[in-house]
C-alpha cells in the first residue's frame, strides 16, 4: 500500500503497525520497527503477549460463534488484518456470520477494505469511526450490515487502554452495550502491570515518549469495571494465554502473561 497516496505520515509509529510488527507482519514502517525494538529492549515478552491476545480472540470467537450462537461481530479498534482475523475465524465456524470492523487509522482502513474479504455467504465491513464516538459506531454498524434487533459480540481488544481515564473507558464499554440487545456479548482484553509490572511500565514509558497516542496499564480490578452488571463466563478475568487453553496447548502457549482478557453475556 502507497503510503504516499493514503496521507499516512510513516515516520511516526501508530499502534497497530507496532502490533503488526510483533505479529511478525509485514505492514510497518522503519518508525514503527524501531519504537518496537525499543519496547521489546526493556520488555522482551511483548511479543508473548501478542500471540496470547491473538490467541485469546481467535477461541472467544470460536466460543461465542460456535457455542453461544453468536451469529454478527462488532470488532472496534482492530488494527491492521494479520492473521486469524475476526471475520476469518467466524466464518470458519459459520460462513453466514456478519463481522463489522471498525477504526479511524488511514493505513489499517486502506489495508482493510484491500484485503478483509469475507464469506460470500456472510458479510465483512469496515467503518471509519472513532471509539470515542459510541453512537455513531452502532448507527452506522446497524444502518449496514448488524442487526442491532439480534445479539451482538461486541470486541475491545487492546483499544480501551487508549483511553486515558478509567470512567472514561468504562462509560465508553457502557454506550455501546446499552446499544446491543440482552444475549449480546462482550469480549474485552488490555494490558495489566501485575505479572512483570515495572519492566512492562518502563517498556509503555518508551511507548508514550514516541508515539502519538497514550497506552495505559491497568490492574485486574480496574478492568473488571468494564464487566460490571455482566454475566462473566468462565473461567473470568484471567490472563490471555489461560482462557480457556486449547488441550494441547504447549507449556509456552500457557505461560501468564500481562494482558488480561474476559468475555461476558449482557443479561
Amino acid at each position: 500500500m502507497d503510503s504516499e497516496h493514503t496521507g499516512i505520515d510513516e515516520t511516526v509509529p501508530h499502534s497497530a503497525r507496532v502490533w503488526n510488527y510483533w505479529l511478525g507482519g509485514k505492514d510497518n514502517f522503519r518508525a514503527d520497527r524501531e519504537v518496537g525494538d525499543e519496547f521489546s529492549r526493556f520488555y522482551p515478552d511483548i511479543e508473548v503477549v501478542a500471540r496470547s491476545s491473538r490467541g485469546f480472540l481467535t477461541r472467544a470467537v470460536r466460543f461465542l460463534v460456535g457455542e453461544r450462537g453468536i451469529r454478527q461481530l462488532l470488532d472496534i479498534g482492530t488494527g491492521l488484518p494479520t492473521v486469524d482475523n475476526t471475520h476469518q475465524v467466524a466464518q470458519a465456524v459459520l460462513p453466514e456470520a456478519r463481522i463489522v470492523y471498525v477504526d479511524n487509522d488511514p493505513m489499517v482502513l486502506a489495508y482493510a477494505r484491500a484485503l478483509l474479504t469475507g464469506s460470500p455467504r456472510g458479510a465483512t465491513e469496515y467503518l471509519d469511526a472513532d471509539l470515542r464516538d459510541p453512537e455513531r459506531i452502532l448507527e452506522l454498524a446497524g444502518r449496514s450490515t448488524l442487526d442491532l434487533s439480534q445479539p451482538v459480540g461486541l470486541i475491545l481488544m487492546n483499544i480501551l487502554g487508549h483511553v486515558p481515564g478509567l470512567d472514561a473507558a468504562a462509560g465508553i464499554v457502557r454506550r455501546l452495550l446499552a446499544g446491543l440487545p440482552p444475549g449480546s456479548y462482550l469480549v474485552t482484553a488490555d494490558g495489566t502491570n501485575v505479572i512483570d509490572g515495572p519492566a512492562f511500565e518502563e517498556a509503555i514509558a518508551v511507548w508514550n515518549a514516541n508515539a502519538p497516542l497514550p497506552y495505559h496499564l491497568r490492574t485486574p480490578e480496574q478492568l473488571a469495571t468494564f464487566l460490571e452488571g455482566l454475566e462473566v463466563e468462565e473461567p473470568g478475568l484471567v490472563p490471555c494465554s489461560r482462557w480457556r487453553p486449547a488441550p494441547d496447548a504447549a507449556p509456552e502457549e500457557l505461560r501468564e502473561v500481562d494482558e488480561f482478557g474476559a468475555v461476558a453475556r449482557k443479561p
